[in-house]
């Protein structure tokens, strides 16, 4: 029995989900959050990104035209991408413990994380998720991938603001260190 690369790529993002799903049951009680109207907006975008990228609903007219040659070799680089950032969104996912949310918000007994995946980029969860977006995107070639690659860039931007900006406000004299010593999303560039 051989695994293709497309249910390679789609068990990936089945796992990432699983430890998600798991997660959210030992998260800490949250002290501040951003406004549920915001949170709902966030997450419709962020669906409608993540639906361009591995849905066959908008495979039609030119977004379903290819943007790179199908070939085993594309698949195979898109689909270890996908897997790489999947991991790395995972460990991040894993190191940040009861404080992850999936909004901005600030927890009981809140942390400022700085090790593992933290001590490469401020945003890792983004960082593995925009890899694993790339990777699928790469894999699957059609120009929907890409668009769909546009909107959930942009919209981890607008969540990485209001994080940072809660952060400030929680850690005033660690957290302008912490960013200074450490990119956002990419080691060494930004």
């Amino acid at each position: 029995m051989t695994l293709n690369v497309g249910d390679a790529i789609e068990y990936t993002w089945d796992a990432l989900g699983i430890v998600w799903l798991i997660g959210l049951a030992f998260t800490k009680r949250t002290v501040r959050a951003e406004p549920d109207s915001t949170r709902l907006f966030q997450m419709a975008v962020l669906l409608l990104g993540f639906g361009l990228l591995g849905s066959n609903w908008f495979r039609q007219g030119w977004l379903a035209i290819r943007f790179v040659p199908a070939n085993d070799a594309v698949g195979l680089a898109g689909m270890v991408l996908t897997m790489a950032g999947c991991l790395f969104a995972i460990w991040a996912r894993l190191a940040l413990g009861g404080n992850w949310s999936g909004r901005a918000t600030v927890k009981e007994g809140h942390t400022l994380i700085v090790k593992g995946p933290y001590a490469i980029a401020r945003h890792p969860i983004y960082t593995g998720l925009l890899l694993a977006s790339i990777g699928t995107a790469l894999a699957i070639g059609e120009w929907r991938c890409i668009l769909g690659l546009f909107v959930i860039g942009m919209m981890f931007l607008v969540k990485m603001s209001q994080e940072e900006r809660l952060m400030m406000e929680t850690f005033p004299a660690a957290y302008p260190e912490y960013r200074q010593r450490v990119k956002a999303l990419i080691p060494g560039v930004f």
